[in-house]
This record gives C-alpha cells, structure tokens and sequence, in this order.
C-alpha cells in the first residue's frame, strides 16, 4: 500500500489510533473538518480511481457497522453479514465496483473501534448462527501493516461459539494471524482467479501460487478456509486454465478444512464499463456476450453461465466430492442446471452454509 498523503478528521485528531497510524505511516498529513475536502482533492486529478487508493482518510464511522450483503431479490443471496471498517482497495482490477460504488472512491478507515467491538459484542450476544466477512466493500488485509484490527477481531470470535468471522483477500498479508488464538472461528478466504486473469486484471494483487502458499500457512496455524472464484471470466482456453487452478488449490490444503467454495460469473453495471474502457484501455473483458440481468448488471448469457458452473464443479467435485459448493448472485434455474438442485431444496442458501460453518468452524449447536 502505498499512501502518498494522509487526511485526518479533526474531530479524531487526538484518537490513539490516529495518532498511532500517524507515526506508522510518516507520510504528510492534513487535518480537515469533513470529508467533503478529501473529495474535493481526489476528484480533482487526472485519474480520480488512482489518487484515491493512495490517500488515506482517518475518521470515525457514525453509523452502523454491522450491514446485511446487499443482495437483490432477483438472485439467491447468502445473507452475509458485513463488518464495516472501511472503504475501498489500493489493488486495481480492472471489474471492481468500487470504482464507481464510492464517489469518489477513497481509502477511508473508521477509528473508532471501540464503537465498533461494542457493537460487536451486542451481535454475538444473541447467540444465533452468523457469518460474519469483512471484505464487501474492501480487502480485509490490506490495512495489517499499521493496525491491528484483526488481531481484534479475531480474539473476540475466538471467546464466543456460534458466530464466525471471514477474512476475505487477495493479498498474502498474513504474519500477524500466525500465533493468534482463534478457536476456529475465523475463516481465512482467498479470492482465486487463473494466472492470466491476475496477470492483466488483477493489477498489485499476490500472484495465485503465493495466495495458494499463503492459505496452505493459514491451515497449518489451524485456520478454516475458503475460497472465491469470482468472477469467473470467460477466455478461450478458460476452462482448462480454471481446472489447473482448482489442481493446483487442492495441491495446497485439504477439503475437509475447506469451509466452502463460492462461484460467481463476471457481472458489473453499466457505468464500470466506461471505467474499464477508460482506465484499461487493454482489457477487453467488457466486449463479451453479455446481457442486463433482472439487477441491472451486465452478465453472460445464462448458457455460457451454467456451462462453464458445470464444468468448475465438476473438477471441484473430482477432487472434493464433499465441500459445500455454492453460486453467488444467480437464480433457480442456473442453480438446478449447474449444480442439479435448488437452494430451498435443502432449507436455503443460508442453512446450508451456516451448516457448513458449524462443521468445520466447530460451532455450538443453538
């Protein structure tokens, strides 16, 4: 990560946090009254996208930070739970939507954890199965080289039995995990893509060996994993390239700590595409058979969808004929087609991943 200018709120200015962060970073800083300024300074350059993944705003989060996945009715949704800490990414591939879903976009980290841990604790106090990710609308690594948010977390799930939490990355940020005590209620996650996709779509993100290397530390400290191909990017020569991905995956760490596995094809709005086209220039993954979904996304025709679904869970399945599969953002019919079932077949997407985490997380049965 690297930060060029650092914005402060001046109503945060004395927070041990800020003033922390400060120090780690030694990078110049400003102080500002709201972030209308930070907005004002990052809209103005030439790349906006860019200037913001390298100036960092401090602040203190107002509003919740526990956030239901903003699903839609039109797809089976997971019902996630998202831990709010912060805003946007400093890795730049080419389909993210947070290049258009914060305007503009910034790196924005909420100080006041001890708001946040309160809020947490009044969470877990309801003793109900959740599945808990920090990754929605940023990576949940990234910002380990000058907090310890994590390790945070981490300790708080460790003391509790029904909730788990998701660290979801591409990155490799993973040394402060190792000698945590966390019981098994944190699952390590890594968003998986062939090496040719990292290469010309996932810029500054860890190449797919050294995620893969990284995960196979993670299960040896004892953690859960899981893992996201999404998106899926249709190439020719794709389903060849994704099936050396899933050998090389289970090359690395074992099923039966696999968590689960999520599936999701390509989809963005329409506005990503004119970001795309003007900051990638090169990328010519928005100029494929695509078609406006019931959501207002852009997605491949449901064939090529479910033929290439097919195709993954059925190397997926080779090596792992057990761990819990799943489709983010798709409807019944794809469903049955490429997974031969319906998620209310089985109680509902979320049953069956709560049963999921229960198994390998070791939760309490409520």
């Amino acid at each position: 990560m690297r930060i060029s200018k650092l914005f402060i709120n001046q109503q945060i200015a004395d927070h041990p946090l800020a003033r922390s962060i400060r120090a780690r970073l030694d990078v110049p800083s400003e102080y500002v009254q709201n972030a209308r300024q930070v907005h004002a300074a990052v809209a103005s350059a030439p790349d906006p996208v860019q200037s913001g993944k390298e100036i960092l705003y401090l602040t203190r989060n107002r509003g919740a930070f526990f956030k239901r996945c903003p699903g839609t009715r039109h797809y089976t949704c997971c019902d996630y739970q998202i831990l709010h800490f912060g805003t946007f990414c400093y890795m730049d591939c080419t389909y993210c939507i947070l290049q258009t879903y914060f305007h503009p976009p910034i790196l924005e980290y909420f100080v006041n954890h001890e708001d946040l841990m309160a809020e947490l604790d009044t969470v877990l106090a309801g003793k109900t199965v959740l599945r808990i990710g920090t990754g929605e609308f940023t990576d949940s690594l990234i910002w380990e080289l000058w907090t310890d948010l994590s390790k945070l977390l981490i300790e708080r799930f460790a003391a509790q039995q029904h909730a788990v939490l998701e660290l979801k990355t591409k990155t490799t940020a993973i040394e402060k995990l190792q000698n945590l005590n966390h019981n098994r209620k944190t699952i390590t996650a890594w968003s998986l893509n062939t090496s040719r996709i990292i290469r010309t779509e996932e810029r500054a993100t860890a190449r797919l060996s050294a995620r893969l290397k990284a995960a196979a530390r993670c299960e040896k400290w004892g953690y859960p994993l899981a893992f996201h191909f999404d998106p899926l990017i249709i190439y020719d020569g794709c389903e060849q390239a994704y099936a050396r991905v899933i050998e090389s995956l289970f090359s690395h760490v074992s099923a039966e700590n696999i968590a689960w596995i999520s599936l999701g094809a390509l989809r963005f709005v329409p506005s990503v595409k004119t970001v795309i086209q003007k900051r990638f220039p090169d990328s010519k993954i928005v100029y494929a058979e695509f078609i406006k979904g019931p959501d207002g996304k852009m997605r491949y025709f449901k064939p090529l969808r479910i033929n290439l679904y097919r195709k993954i869970i059925a190397c997926i399945r080779n090596h792992a004929p057990d761990v819990v599969v799943y489709l983010c953002m798709e409807d019944d019919e794809v469903w049955q087609k490429a997974l031969g079932f319906k998620p209310d077949d089985i109680g509902g997407l979320p049953h069956m991943l709560d049963m999921s985490a229960a198994r390998v997380c070791h939760l309490k049965p409520i």
